[in-house]
């Protein structure tokens, strides 16, 4: 309610009711009377009486009758006045006591968005909350947020040409040119999208990376490890399963394996895709996109494995792993290298020239063949990712991105993403028992895969199990 008119509330009234004005004789009328008989003065008369020369005076009758009439239209104004004064008073009482609908709007959030605006040096008007209806004023969150659907819907990325100017750049290789023409395009769109699969409690994601044309690959993972379940046990969510793809890398084979993957994924609706080519160096473009998908679409899932599709897991023992972790920790847990130097051969699959990394050492990371990572932490990737230029082996960058959060990767005995043994001629690494204490090896072809799954899973009898849980 706006400023009062009238008298304000706690000001004394004056004691001066409607039948103690003067105006009060209006209402009844004068006995008649002949022209000059003499006046008869009333039994109750008022103290405040009119003085005879005034009643005998000509016209005085009717100036009487004016003087009254004016008196009784000041008592109906200020006896109307008291009374909306009076409704005032009651009304206000009446709202300290049950706060209205109005009053009940949260004011602390529009304080928040208050705060919030201040650096960009406008003032907020505060004029504007009073004017505002209730059912036009949508409430924010304080916490800023992303993206509710993925954002990203055209291709529309150039060579960075400056670069050719630079005299370091013109001694690199072909393909690390390419690289860094194309490094600064980090977000491509979705071809193929299942956001389904972040629905409902979903206790383990299990995300492996493909390739379009390793078709068998994926089929085995589905028939073995990759097998969704409808609870992970002890009361925990679902299990689920996707395969992050990009595009085939040769233009004529494009359009075929585009329409097969189509109809796989009309089977399975299991695979996301996105609209880069899928190649060595597009690893980390995987590794992004999928995380800023987590963020968007996954903002409950507890823990997430992530692998490649030529290993072996026991999904057994990955959820007895977990049975005791928090997925609010830090947990980043696999096979981890300390102090990996860049390899600088120039023959290696993993060359590194000093012109794109000068520094002696990565940081701790994990091999990419498999990890596990709690869903907090990993939707903190995210965001961490996005603040590095993109580099072209993945599982390193994912530890340069660890690195600006602060948190370190552990190692655990039960991920061997070089194999059992580094010997790749050693029996160790055809043997079934191993297999079956471990939560990830690497790396076995499909058919191997789907021998030593029905091996762990059939009637094996080993001497000891390895305590690596």
């Amino acid at each position: 309610m706006g400023p009062h008119h009238g008298t304000r509330l706690g000001q004394t009234l004056p004691v001066r009711g409607f039948w103690k004005s003067p105006g009060w004789n209006a209402y009844h009328p004068r006995p008649t009377r002949a022209k000059n008989a003499p006046v008869q003065v009333p039994a109750r008369r008022p103290r405040a009486a009119v003085p005879r020369a005034a009643i005998r005076a000509p016209g005085s009758a009717a100036a009487l009758d004016r003087a009254a009439m004016s008196l009784w239209k000041r008592t109906i104004y200020k006896s109307v006045c008291l009374s909306l004064a009076l409704l005032v008073a009651v009304t206000v009482f009446q709202r300290s006591l049950t706060p209205s609908q109005f009053l009940q709007e949260p004011l602390l959030p529009t304080l928040g968005l208050q705060k919030a605006q201040k650096p960009s040096g406008h003032l907020v008007n505060p004029d504007s909350f009073w004017k505002n209806r209730k059912d036009a004023v949508t409430l924010t969150p304080m916490v800023s947020r992303g993206p509710q659907a993925w954002d990203v819907t055209t291709t529309n990325c150039s060579a960075n040409v400056n670069l050719t100017h630079q005299p370091w750049f013109q001694g690199l290789e072909p393909h690390f040119q390419q690289f860094l023409f194309y490094r600064h395009c980090r977000y491509f769109p979705m071809l193929l999208n299942h956001p389904e699969k972040c629905s409902g409690d979903v206790y383990l994601l299990v995300v492996v990376k493909s390739v379009i044309t390793q078709h068998d690959r994926r089929e085995a993972i589905r028939q073995t490890w990759g097998r969704e379940q409808e609870s992970a046990g002890r009361g925990r969510g679902a299990v689920h399963t996707l395969f992050l793809l990009g595009t085939a890398s040769k233009q004529e084979e494009r359009a075929h394996y585009q329409q097969l993957l189509a109809y796989e994924d009309r089977i399975y609706g299991d695979i996301l895709q996105w609209d880069f080519l899928d190649s060595f160096f597009n690893l980390t473009l995987k590794e992004i996109h999928f995380l800023k998908w987590l963020d968007i679409y996954c903002p409950d899932v507890r823990f997430i494995f992530k692998g490649d599709d030529d290993v072996f897991v026991n999904p057994t023992n990955l959820l007895e792993f977990l049975a005791d972790r928090r997925p609010q920790e830090d947990l980043f847990v696999g096979d981890v290298l300390q102090h990996a130097r860049p390899i600088r051969r120039k023959d290696n699959k993993y060359y590194i020239p000093g012109a794109l990394y000068s520094q002696a050492s990565y940081p701790p990371y994990a091999g990419g063949g498999g990890f596990l990572m709690a869903g907090g932490l990993a939707r903190r990737l995210h965001h961490a990712c996005d603040t590095l230029e993109l580099y072209p082996i993945d599982d390193v960058f994912l530890g340069m991105c660890l690195e600006v959060l602060g948190v370190r990767p552990t190692a655990h005995e039960g991920f061997k993403t070089f194999g059992i043994s580094r010997n790749r001629n050693s029996r160790m690494n055809k043997e079934p028992c191993f297999f079956r204490s471990m939560l990830v090896v690497h790396k076995l072809l499909p058919t191997e895969l789907l021998a030593m799954w029905g091996l762990v899973h059939g009637n094996l009898t080993c001497s000891r199990k390895l305590q690596v849980l």
